[in-house]
């Protein structure tokens, strides 16, 4: 191969390279919620407290400092007071597409007044086509399912999620971050979701997180990497991974340059 060629090659191994790096780090995505429908309080943040970000510089939230009465938009368990939810735009699914998402269930509230969240699936209609998870502290044992609550559809990684107890410190939780009322109170640290879809469709993912009989001591879920056969739902890549396609794409054209002269 003489000097000419192996230029020409080295600058499309360089290209084939770095664009094929678009797909190694196609997981490295910064969430954002901007077409998400909110009731309540919701938004971004980086790492936080107790809560840090497992793929990327932001994860999001909902709350329920600052949240709204509810009614339909919760479990209706009976007892709810205020809370959010978030809800992403329409997504189109294959029958046996898994739907992805990570989640860290953060309290300050306990005992008898332990509040829960929820993940759910909704389809084309806005009904519920699964309930994916729900989160509630109890003096012992997992937080997921919570305690009195719908049993999960979706398969959890770890399986076992014991809260991590103490006052967490998490500025979404706005005064009570760092609060503790009573056995119960903590966070579960990030918890990986996966349901596959059974039938194909147009569905919605939603968050929620509610108060349970009072609307103190407040409770927040931090969500990230929700992906539907692993297309991200709502993010967009991170600058170094915009930076890379960029280089890889320079990198194909340079050798495609090249070869013309």
């Amino acid at each position: 191969m003489n000097r000419l060629r192996k230029s020409k090659f080295k600058f499309l191994t360089l290209g084939m390279v770095l664009a094929t790096g678009l797909l190694v780090t196609s997981q490295s995505y910064a969430i954002v919620i901007t077409g998400w429908t909110t009731v309540g309080n919701s938004g971004t943040l980086g790492a936080n407290g107790v809560v840090t970000s497992p793929y990327s510089t932001q994860y999001g939230y909902v709350t329920t400092a600052g949240g709204v009465a509810l009614g339909a938009g919760d479990l209706n368990l009976g007892s709810e007071t205020n809370g959010s939810v978030i809800t992403s735009p329409f997504f189109t699914a294959a029958a046996g597409d898994s739907l992805v998402f990570n989640f860290n269930y953060v309290t300050s509230d306990g005992a008898g007044f332990a509040d829960y969240t929820w993940a759910r699936l909704l389809d084309s209609t806005s009904s519920v086509a699964a309930g994916l998870f729900t989160a509630r502290t109890a003096v012992s044992g997992n937080t997921v399912p919570g305690f009195g609550m719908p049993a999960n559809s979706a398969t959890l990684v770890p399986a076992s999620t014991p809260i991590i107890p103490g006052g967490p410190a998490w500025s979404p939780l706005g005064g009570s971050s760092g609060a503790c009322y009573s056995t119960g109170c903590g966070y579960t640290g990030w918890i990986q979701a996966t349901y596959v879809i059974p039938t194909a469709g147009n569905y919605k993912l939603q968050f929620g997180v509610v108060n349970w009989l009072d609307t103190a001591f407040d409770s927040g879920l931090a969500f990230d990497g929700a992906t539907i056969a692993g297309t991200v739902i709502g993010s967009v890549p991170e600058p170094a991974t915009l930076a890379l396609m960029g280089l890889g794409l320079l990198g194909l054209g340079l050798g495609k340059r090249r070869r013309q002269v």
